[in-house]
């Protein structure tokens, strides 16, 4: 609320006031300088006095100030959690190459659909089919020796050791031709089972040594979510398994999308990282339209329930250097700041994990006006309509 005066001196000692009050500007004509000094003075008397009482009825109208309080609320809800994950294929595995030889053949390209049987590499294979018909022929060698020993022997020409040992050399000329043959198959790579050809490392002509990698394969029909859980969360889960309902699972896919299959929890490992203190959960998602696929990342969605969660609105909350902050009010209507911890944001309110308890009475709003220490009028509100007027998931 601001005045003002201006004078304008005229002729013959006249002058004209112009006082601009907040309401109306009062005008006045006079001729004498005395007058005019009177006038003005009397003018900055009424206004000083005006101002005061305007001052005074705004400080009143504050400590009339009425703010609403209530207290945390204890309940059962949950809550969507989210951890980053790591997607495997079911089936994904490393193609090696089995015998030493070039690369004489590629039958497919990287990122192909293949199936089970299909052959997808050739390694020069001439060398075994040569070793394969020495060993055919010493198969054939042996069994004529086998057949002369038994004569023989039939004859009492030869013992009947002679015989056996015929026996005996023929079996082992007959487990090296099926050695032989072993290492001929080998210089056809086939796919064990039917997915996706990802990288080609070697090109046509390649000198492959045995256990040189070639490709690997990944069957994206299902896919395992890998994440991990800390020790206070994996209790919760675990101590209430029957009230938790289903262990189904979302997956947040790494542009935000959520991935239109839901997964189940499928196992939990058997000890906690002694580094990080989290223990490794794995569920499993069906991927029929092969979106997924292996080394992905993504975040799974999974839902806790919190047993008799202590939870607040967040405007009764305000935030100094990343610590919250809330006023509790007095038995004697005196506000003091308390810091607290928050366990878990949910929207519109928080759960509260530690410095409240379920009795104190918290300011709801007016953070930002209110003092430490400041005596203020409270007028009570219920804590449960306060919740209804937000956003809260309860079981």
């Amino acid at each position: 609320m601001e005045s003002s005066c201006v004078v304008y001196a005229g002729n013959h000692h006249d002058a004209v006031i112009h006082y601009h009050f907040p309401f109306k500007t009062l005008t006045i004509y006079i001729n004498s300088r005395i007058m005019i000094k009177r006038v003005v003075a009397s003018i900055a008397l009424s206004s000083l006095l005006l101002f005061t009482a305007c001052n005074k009825k705004k400080e009143e109208k504050e400590e009339a100030a009425v703010y609403p309080v209530t207290t945390p609320v204890v309940m059962d809800t949950v809550i969507d959690k989210e951890y980053v994950a790591q997607i495997k294929s079911v089936k994904n595995i490393e193609v090696r190459a089995q015998e030493k030889g070039f690369l004489e053949k590629i039958y497919v390209d990287e990122g192909q659909y293949v199936h089970q049987g299909q052959t997808l590499f050739r390694i020069m294979p001439q060398l075994y089919q040569a070793e394969l018909l020495k060993a055919q022929a010493e198969v054939a060698q042996a069994t004529i020796e086998l057949k002369n020993a038994s004569t023989l022997a039939s004859n009492n020409i030869v013992s009947k050791n002679e015989r056996a040992m015929a026996k005996a050399k023929l079996d082992a000329a007959n487990a090296e031709a099926k050695l032989a043959q072993i290492h001929l198959s080998f210089t056809d790579i086939k796919a064990p089972f039917s997915g996706i050809i990802n990288r080609l490392p070697l090109r046509l002509g390649s000198l492959v040594d045995e256990g040189d990698l070639l490709t690997s394969l990944s069957d994206n029909t299902n896919m395992y979510t890998y994440f991990n859980v800390s020790e206070p969360e994996y209790l919760n889960y675990q101590r209430n398994v029957a009230s938790r309902g289903s262990n189904q699972v979302g997956l947040l896919m790494a542009n935000g999308d959520l991935f239109p299959q839901q997964g189940s929890v499928e196992t939990i490992t058997g000890e906690f990282d002694s580094e990080t203190g989290n223990i490794a959960f794995r569920a499993k998602f069906p991927n029929p339209d092969k979106l997924l696929r292996n080394g992905e990342t993504g975040k799974v969605r999974m839902t806790l329930p919190l047993r008799n969660a202590l939870i607040i609105p967040q405007k009764a909350t305000y935030e100094i250097q990343d610590q919250k902050y809330v006023f509790v009010v007095d038995k004697n209507g005196v506000a003091r700041s308390k810091n607290i911890k928050i366990a878990y944001e949910l929207p519109d309110v928080y759960v509260v994990a530690s410095g409240l308890s379920a009795g104190d009475k918290i300011l709801l709003e007016g953070v930002q006006k209110v003092k430490d220490d400041q005596k203020v009028q409270t007028k009570a509100q219920d804590p449960k309509k306060v919740l209804q007027s937000l956003k809260l998931k309860a079981e």
